[in-house]
């Protein structure tokens, strides 16, 4: 299916009757898919919530390129969306050069900040998660060696793997973290035999818990995990189903409330610069039915006191972004 087809599907229809019409926003999936398990599939999720509980559609595309984005923006606000969001910081540049030609339509970028009256720019505190699951990491490992697996070796990326070190040495000042990312381009996003490979030489080295923040790359790392008898940790969406009783928890990202809160503000979407960590459940870890059973009451006490004590300013966790420098990992 072409990019036209897929925009111009039965989710794309557009109310345009004059004087009573209110369009139907729009997502724009980063690469990798709507089911990838991960960072897309969360957005996903925070549209089909909004839709399911207010009747309302919405327009979607899956890009197969960069070279799309700038259309794809271009397409839906000529054809009415709004507001428009895009699931992923790779959206910045293009959204920075269309946003000024549709002043009428409001834009959310997740994961990037773009300076512009009418754009929305969604950040998230993922270092608070990461610090989070790295206590559930070296409460729960045997060996003292907890290892992360990146997908893009980029700043955000590594504000991942410095929130979990942070967290794994808070429980464990000799715990040693090995920290591995997948590649320099988009496509360590989509690498699972790389996400694999990268697990099988972190488990050499001692790992007995692996978190992967590595988008569709981390369904192989999980599994490898899951085949090798040790624990992961998943990302961005809950991802304890996949290997239930070998996932310790998910880091996660609640893009799919930032994708809800957009749709629901729509034409009236407050823009500006938006921030969601622990204090206002942006970020967090996931305890159901598929992981209950490894995780400890002095586990979930610890992390839980530790999330308390982020969210009123009395635990700092470095990011960084700050100033691209983390101690606890040496990079």
């Amino acid at each position: 299916m072409t990019l036209m087809q897929k925009m111009l599907g039965a989710s794309a229809a557009l109310a345009l009757t004059a004087g009573t019409a209110v369009a139907d926003p729009a997502i724009l999936f980063d690469l990798g898919g709507k089911f990838d398990k991960s960072f897309n599939e969360s957005a996903y999720n925070g549209a089909q919530r909004w839709a399911e509980e207010t009747g309302g559609s919405y327009a979607e595309v899956e890009i197969q390129s960069d070279a799309q984005r700038e259309q794809a923006i271009r397409r839906f606000a000529e054809s009415g969306a709004n507001p428009i969001v895009m699931a992923g910081f790779s959206w910045a540049t293009p959204l920075g050069e269309v946003a000024a030609d549709y002043p009428d339509t409001k834009f959310a970028i997740i994961d990037m900040v773009v300076d512009a009256p009418n754009v929305r720019s969604v950040v998230f505190n993922e270092h608070e998660g990461s610090y989070l699951v790295g206590m559930m990491a070296a409460m729960a490992s045997e060996s003292g060696t907890v290892s992360f697996i990146g997908g893009m070796d980029i700043p955000l990326i590594r504000k991942f793997a410095c929130g979990y070190a942070q967290g794994a040495k808070a429980v464990n000042p000799d715990a040693t973290v090995i920290a591995n990312m997948t590649g320099t381009t988009p496509a360590a996003w989509n690498d699972p035999v790389k996400g694999s490979e990268l697990t099988l030489a972190q488990i050499s080295q001692g790992s007995d818990v692996v978190y992967a923040a590595a988008g569709g790359t981390g369904v192989g790392v999980l599994q490898t995990a899951a085949d090798s008898e040790i624990l992961s940790i998943g990302v961005d969406a809950n991802q304890n189903y996949l290997h239930p009783g070998k996932v310790l928890t998910s880091m996660l990202k609640r893009v799919d409330n930032a994708v809800y809160d957009a749709f629901t503000q729509g034409e009236a979407l407050e823009t500006g610069f938006n921030v969601m960590g622990v204090g206002n459940a942006g970020v967090g870890y996931a305890l159901d039915e598929f992981n209950a059973p490894l995780v400890s009451d002095e586990m979930k006490a610890a992390v839980d006191d530790a999330a308390a004590k982020i969210a009123a300013g009395e635990l700092a966790v470095h990011d960084y972004t700050s100033d691209e420098s983390c101690p606890a990992l040496n990079f």
